[in-house]
């Protein structure tokens, strides 16, 4: 009933009992001449919903003993979202000074001196503060990769694990393919819900070999993965795409070699480069306004108990046979009044 389940379903046989109130005594009496009873078909219809208040009552208080609950139950429902996977890089250069100044610079304040594993912890908080509705799984990878946290709806986790990466010190190697590897297994493992991201995070590149490359260029297209790519500068003036004014030595730099190779992967790749808190921002700003679609979310429901319901019936029940009664009482003052005048 209502999907229901009970405490003490044992309680439920005693259900019977609300027929007390039918089993009225006889109060028939014996007359000459059946005529002379009035035929009074309203007191018969109040009789009737005496009983049948009664046994409202009964069954109502019975069911409240019984402690009707709802178990807890998960439910899918339609937000406007999308399922990350956050690629950490923890190798030891993440532990350097965010958007380094010169050398030659005037000096500035200590608090804002940060690393970039550190402001990376900061901006994703902010990140999945912004986005109630989305699915996120969490990487830290160096040489190799390390499943913190399997996609979850449960915000609370998501925060507490995103803050704890900044925590301890990095170490030597990166190892890119292993951490996008490893993302397209934990998004293998689950249904498809809507859009798929991957939001990697690194200061650093790879050289992919021609099996890494054939293995991620078959499984993002098949897997319907997107693909973005924060890249922490750490060489002032050098980025992604090759210029006219590019110095000798970032001509074979492996941030480029992988840079062109996601280019390549036939799924929505995008790279923002962030030399400065206002291009990490302006990154994280981007990536929030583009993912809103339909996403189908897993949501919870709690054990909840139910007694309230039939403690509301059983009161409306009572307040109406109390009305009942008086409305009885009242009918025969009256006519006890009438008829000594």
């Amino acid at each position: 009933m209502l999907g229901l389940s009970w405490a003490l379903p044992y309680l439920l046989l005693l259900l019977p009992l609300a027929i007390l109130p039918w089993l009225s005594h006889n109060t028939e009496k014996k007359v000459v001449w059946d005529k002379l009873l009035p035929v009074d078909r309203f007191s018969t219809l109040l009789s009737i919903t005496h009983k049948g208040l009664a046994s409202w009552v009964i069954m109502a208080l019975l069911m409240t003993l019984a402690g009707p609950f709802t178990p807890e139950k998960t439910v899918e429902r339609y937000r406007q979202g999308a399922e990350f996977i956050v690629l950490l890089d923890r190798s030891r250069s993440m532990d350097d000074i965010f958007a380094r100044r010169p050398l030659n610079s005037l000096p500035v304040e200590k608090e804002l001196i940060r690393s970039k594993r550190k402001v990376s912890r900061d901006y994703l908080v902010e990140f999945v503060k912004r986005r109630p509705d989305d699915r996120f799984g969490y990487v830290l990878f160096s040489d190799k990769p390390t499943e913190i946290l399997r996609l979850t709806y449960n915000k609370a986790a998501v925060l507490a694990t995103v803050e704890a990466g900044g925590l301890g010190k990095g170490l030597s190697k990166t190892n890119i393919f292993s951490a996008l590897k490893l993302a397209a297994d934990m998004f293998q493992r689950e249904d498809y819900r809507g859009s798929r991201n991957i939001l990697l995070i690194s200061d650093g590149g790879q050289v992919f070999t021609d099996e890494q490359k054939r293995y991620l260029v078959r499984t993002y297209p098949e897997m319907k993965l997107s693909l973005y790519w924060i890249y922490l500068r750490s060489m002032r003036g050098m980025t992604l795409d090759s210029s006219d004014n590019d110095s000798l030595l970032w001509l074979d730099m492996p941030e480029r070699k992988i840079h062109a190779f996601f280019k390549t992967l036939n799924v929505p790749y995008q790279a923002f480069e962030a030399g400065s808190l206002e291009e990490f921002s302006a990154a994280i700003n981007e990536i929030d306004e583009q993912q809103y679609q339909t996403l189908i979310i897993e949501e919870t429901l709690p054990h909840q108990y139910r007694t309230d319901w039939f403690l509301w019936l059983a009161l409306v029940a009572l307040f109406l046979l109390t009305l009942s009664y008086l409305y009885t009482w009242w009918g025969v003052r009256q006519a006890y009044q009438n008829r000594h005048k």
